[in-house]
């Protein structure tokens, strides 16, 4: 079996929420022990993860991780960003030795960290939190040719659903958290979301790590470039990937797909993993029925992305980090949505019935 048949079989393993689940969710939040509807956009999301768990209440999480997929970015090459490549190797040693934003939001939320190099230019010394499946050391750059092969692209999503199928059946996680690492990685990602939504780039291109104003007016015309150059069909969503992403969007793709396969909430964090949810859609339209909208990145392609995936992100706090840092932020509201739903008493059982 190829690899492009390999991912197209995890693809059709996602199969839809327990609608029967969900609907008994919405039953059971009217009869809890407080006003319909108090509980906001909580009751919800607590309905729909009784749907992604084929039960009514569904669990509460107890073990979640977020998995940090890097990778290094060709197009960097045109001067998108300020910041050299070597800092996303700096970045992915920084976040073994716990020195990074992610680990101190982990932590505090409880949460292990899994760091995949599907992509990274340099070499990276071994880790017991450092995945290697490096496809490339890098991709190329999407402006003047493909990023990579669809052969590339596929072994990145499966290297992506690896690590989750992992974390999920040998490690006991129940909820997923998706991170990125990448300098560049924002111009594939507007790349992305332009070619599954139709948006212009100028749209969906931000400033990413906070280039000024000439940069951004070139990143916008590096993204058009691509575009024009490919005209990336979304019929064919690996094609997409291997066009204009990136290894560490692919590989997201294929967390995404396992965690859905396996039943799995997927927290996503910000506009790479944005970006990646919608090639997981047209990969597996069932798919984002297990997808929950952790925040709502600064970068304008977010918002691009979500609405066309008919999700509503949980925080919106004005970041733009990556890491999967806004995603972890979402996991104690995931936590708190279970938790009501299952651990009040109704009003029956108070004598209001």
């Amino acid at each position: 079996m190829s690899l492009e048949d390999r991912v197209m079989e995890l693809a059709s393993e996602a199969l839809p929420p327990d609608e029967r689940a969900v609907s008994e969710g919405r039953r059971r939040q009217r009869a809890l022990s407080k006003p319909p509807g108090s509980l906001g956009r909580l009751e919800e999301l607590g309905s729909r993860l009784a749907g992604m768990a084929g039960e009514c209440p569904p669990p509460v999480p107890e073990s979640p991780a977020v998995v940090v997929c890097a990778g290094d970015h060709g197009v960097l090459d045109r001067g998108v960003s300020p910041w050299p490549q070597e800092v996303t190797a700096a970045m992915v040693r920084n976040f073994c030795d716990g020195g990074a934003a992610v680990n101190a939001i982990a932590k505090t939320v409880g949460a292990r960290i899994s760091v995949l190099d599907v992509g990274v230019a340099g070499d990276l010394e071994r880790h017991p939190s450092l995945r290697g499946a490096k496809v490339r050391p890098g991709t190329a750059d999407l402006s003047r040719g493909p990023a990579m092969d669809r052969e590339e692209a596929a072994r990145a999503v499966l290297a992506g659903a690896g690590v989750a199928e992992e974390l999920v059946e040998s490690g006991g996680v129940d909820l997923l958290v998706t991170g990125d690492m990448g300098i560049g990685n924002t111009t594939p990602a507007a790349a992305l979301i332009s070619a599954f939504t139709g948006r212009p780039p100028g749209e969906t291109t931000g400033h990413g790590t906070g280039i000024d104003d000439e940069t951004y007016d070139l990143k916008v015309r590096v993204v058009g470039e691509a575009l024009e150059r490919h005209a990336p069909d979304p019929d064919d969503p690996l094609g997409v990937l291997a066009a204009v992403g990136g290894l560490e969007h692919a590989a997201i793709v294929g967390v995404i797909l396992m965690g859905a396969a396996c039943g799995v909430p997927v927290v996503l964090d910000g506009v790479v993993s944005n970006a990646a949810a919608l090639a997981a859609r047209d990969l597996a339209p069932h798919s984002i029925g297990y997808v929950i909208a952790g925040h709502l990145s600064a970068e304008p392609g977010a918002r691009v992305a979500l609405d066309s995936l008919g999700l509503r992100p949980l925080l919106d706090l004005d970041m733009r980090l990556g890491e999967g840092t806004g995603g972890l932020l979402a996991v104690p509201l995931v936590g708190a949505a279970a938790r009501t739903l299952g651990g009040m008493a109704t009003l029956e059982e108070l004598g209001f019935g």
